[in-house]
């Protein structure tokens, strides 16, 4: 009853501090219904996202009824969309919103950045973006910038649910002397530093949509998926449980298990944090989610916990899952594969099973998923 009398508007659900709109823009209305209430948004930020009403609410007002998302034909393309645009012809978005997602102790900053593609641009969930940072590239006079690949953080109708908006999660790149300790900003990442410092309005230029191996498989609804995460590297994720368990998708009826691995430094690292406590909340039966942090947590051997000695704890779990069939999915920095890979063989091997082969067998049933950087 309460989605459908929200639903008379086009509606969002933020439920966490990194709402696509700033908070300090709008001005609001409280609505009530069964004891529970929302904060029903009316201003029109200056975005270019119009004549648009957005339903904010927090995690403690949060109710279970998913959102409800357009346009369905989205649902109705059976291939992915791939290179629909090309480096050299990229298309020319817009910049909705830059957001900081870290906390103060975090080390380094973290961005969720909120793109507009008017709908040009379709994607699918755990597909990437290719972004041509402005200016010229400094190795090759008078040429654009490479491009650089991003893993899209929101499902295809975007944080907007209208199918316009793209999401990327964006850790700014910033390089430090080695010798004086101080930050050298003609080493810094010249496209992290570009999207973390842009602003509501600015154009940025997109290649792609590309990937097929992070992909989401759904010819199963009930399937088991299992997200391993260091860093922003959660981006695909934070996609796939939107789709499972924010938004209201006909065609597709989530009851299977996801469970999320996340590796970052400290509390203040975490992203989307609120977000994912929500669908524990929400989803017990169907949602686990597992945080592994290296500062401030210690692994059973007493040094700094990883995402990798947390796969050793639930180790006999994981295993018996892939046997059934589990999906299994690692992105971030490729330095997270050589520990997980060489935990995963320990653990194989202490249950009398050849890693390599198990390895072979997960790539060929299509069980295997890497996107690393």
């Amino acid at each position: 009853m309460a989605s459908s009398a929200i639903s008379q508007v086009p509606a969002a659900v933020s439920v966490n501090s990194d709402t696509f709109l700033p908070r300090s823009v709008f001005k609001t209305n409280n609505v009530s219904f069964r004891n529970k209430s929302w904060t029903l948004d009316s201003k029109i930020a200056s975005s270019g996202l119009k004549n648009r009403f957005v339903v904010c609410m927090s995690v403690q007002q949060a109710s279970t009824p998913k959102v409800g998302v357009s346009p369905l034909d989205l649902e109705d393309v059976k291939e992915p969309p791939l290179h629909l645009y090309k480096n050299k012809q990229p298309y020319t978005a817009t910049i909705v919103s830059v957001d900081r997602l870290v906390g103060p102790k975090a080390p380094g900053e973290t961005c969720h950045i909120v793109i507009d593609h008017g709908g040009n641009v379709p994607y699918w969930e755990g597909q990437s973006y290719g972004v041509i940072p402005p200016g010229e590239n400094p190795k090759k006079p008078g040429t654009p910038h490479n491009v650089r690949l991003y893993s899209i953080a929101s499902t295809r109708y975007g944080d907007s649910f209208d199918g316009k908006t793209a999401s990327l999660c964006v850790r700014r790149a910033v390089y430090y002397d080695p010798e004086t300790g101080k930050e050298d900003p003609s080493k810094n990442g010249v496209c992290s530093n570009f999207l973390c410092d842009s602003k509501p309005g600015d154009k940025v230029q997109l290649a792609g949509p590309s990937g097929k191996v992070m992909l989401l498989p759904e010819d199963n609804p009930n399937a088991t998926h299992i997200m391993i995460a260091t860093g922003t590297g959660v981006a695909p994720f934070r996609g796939y449980l939107r789709r499972m368990f924010m938004e209201a998708v006909p065609t597709f009826k989530f009851g299977g298990l996801a469970w999320l691995f996340l590796g970052v430094a400290n509390t203040d690292s975490l992203l989307y944090d609120e977000e994912f406590s929500k669908y524990l909340q929400d989803y017990p039966d169907n949602f686990r989610f597992d945080r592994a942090l290296s500062r401030e947590q210690k692994n059973r051997s007493g040094g700094k916990m990883y995402v990798q000695d947390k796969i050793e704890e639930y180790s006999d779990e994981i295993f018996k899952l892939l046997d059934s069939g589990a999906h299994i999915y690692f992105c971030g920095l490729k330095g997270m594969m050589p520990g997980i890979q060489e935990t995963l063989k320990k653990v194989a091997e202490q249950r009398g099973e050849s890693w390599d082969e198990k390895l072979s067998q997960l790539k060929k049933n299509k069980q295997w998923h890497v996107e690393v950087y």
